[in-house]
């Protein structure tokens, strides 16, 4: 069966554009609160900047863990009832955060509303490899990757002003809203795409299998490290960032436009692999694009510790990492999903969590290093950035191109 008759009514636009939706909630659920940190900290009574950055690696834990569950579920009851189920999830936290009274406990509905939200990114990673294979489903994820990378554009400045209009609990009430166009657009427009003789049994013994299956294949557990480590990268520099920006280089208001730069390169790059990867190849790209990634690291270091680092300069470098990024993810998220087509769900939860975990306890980790340089930010990218290097040699060549499923 193709593609376009799994997608059935949605079309493959309106498919794409509802997969980056339900990535996106999640972005804007991390970004979207960037400006807010200080409010929510004088609000609550938090005044250790570091503890405050907890929001966001909370969120990204709850995120990591609870795909681990979402993604035997929908190889089991399918991809439409765990999907609905975790948006309501995350949907009823945002609300409850609107009302919290203390710092602690939005830390708590954090991790809760991280965990309904896991849904939407295991399950629709496992809806795009339901109906796409190799480079096609690399293009596709691409296409989404390009899609979600533009919301650090609008985020930090919608929460800016958001902030202006409301405090802080505003932020939660419009992620609360969103959260709710997006279920009511999955729930009313996405159809089944698990056919039933692809169902496996959800018991402890076919989820062990699962994940057996998973981490015994040795091209996508290699990928998969490897996206975990640079996720936490990415991690890293959206817990310093504000800080980064605004305490060590003083950008005041405009630091949203900072952010809001980094995501439309990060977009761009995200277009410009989907445009090349049929060509050249979604490993070939992705290889280079890693070398480019390690060496502007090992640049943005030796000048920070050199004090030759200026705001220009950092963003510069920083650019450099958001575009690299942008070719390395999709193009790796295939390599290691293309020969877990069976059990695409419980692949897509076994990525998701390693991602999110081991990549939010690393970004926590170089957060909470912060010492008013970019050295602890730098350092962290370079060496992530370098095992994931290493990784790669692990997988081998073994990741060929396997052809669409008619």
């Amino acid at each position: 069966m193709t593609a376009s008759k799994l997608v059935g009514r949605l079309g493959r636009i309106e498919f794409i554009a509802l997969i980056a939706a339900l990535i996106a909630i999640n972005a804007f659920a991390i970004d979207i609160m960037l400006p807010g940190l200080q409010q929510i900290g004088a609000g609550l009574g938090e005044p250790d900047a570091n503890r405050r950055q907890l929001v966001i690696p909370a969120y990204m834990l709850g995120f990591g863990i609870l795909q681990m569950v979402f993604g035997p579920l929908s190889d089991r009851f399918g991809r439409r009832k765990p999907l609905l189920v975790g948006l309501v999830i995350y949907c009823l936290a945002a609300l409850s955060a609107y009302a919290v009274a203390d710092f602690n406990s939005l830390v708590v509905l954090r991790f809760i509303q991280g965990a309904g939200a896991s849904a939407s990114a295991v399950i629709a990673t496992a809806l795009v490899r339901d109906l796409f294979v190799g480079d096609e489903m690399a293009k596709t994820m691409s296409l989404v990757f390009m899609v979600l990378m533009l919301s650090p554009i609008f985020a930090p400045g919608l929460g800016q002003m958001l902030l202006v209009v409301l405090d802080w609990r505003g932020l939660f009430l419009f992620m609360a809203g969103l959260g709710i166009l997006v279920t009511l657009w999955v729930w009313m427009r996405l159809p089944e795409t698990l056919k039933p003789e692809n169902r496996r049994p959800f018991g402890l013994k076919s989820i062990i299998e699962g994940f057996g299956i998973v981490f015994s294949n040795r091209v996508a557990l290699g990928y998969i490290l490897a996206t975990s480590f640079l996720f936490g990268g990415l991690f890293g520099f959206l817990t310093s960032s504000q800080q980064i920006y605004v305490g060590i280089y003083q950008v005041g208001m405009w630091f949203p436009a900072f952010f809001a730069a980094g995501g439309a390169i990060s977009a761009l790059g995200g277009f410009a692999n989907s445009q090349l990867v049929n060509t050249h190849g979604m490993r070939r790209i992705a290889l280079l694009a890693l070398n480019v990634f390690v060496a502007a690291a090992a640049m943005m270091l030796l000048l920070g510790y050199l004090q030759m680092l200026p705001v220009g300069l950092f963003f510069a470098l920083s650019a450099v990492l958001f575009f690299t990024f942008s070719m390395i993810m999709p193009n790796f998220g295939a390599l290691a999903m293309e020969p877990l087509g069976e059990v695409a769900g419980t692949a897509a939860s076994a990525q998701g969590f390693l991602q999110m975990v081991l990549g939010a306890s690393i970004g926590a980790l170089i957060g909470q290093m912060f010492n008013n340089t970019t050295i602890p930010l730098a350092l962290g990218m370079l060496v992530l950035g370098l095992l994931a290097m290493g990784l790669t040699g692990f997988s081998g060549n073994e990741a060929g191109v396997l052809e669409p499923e008619e």
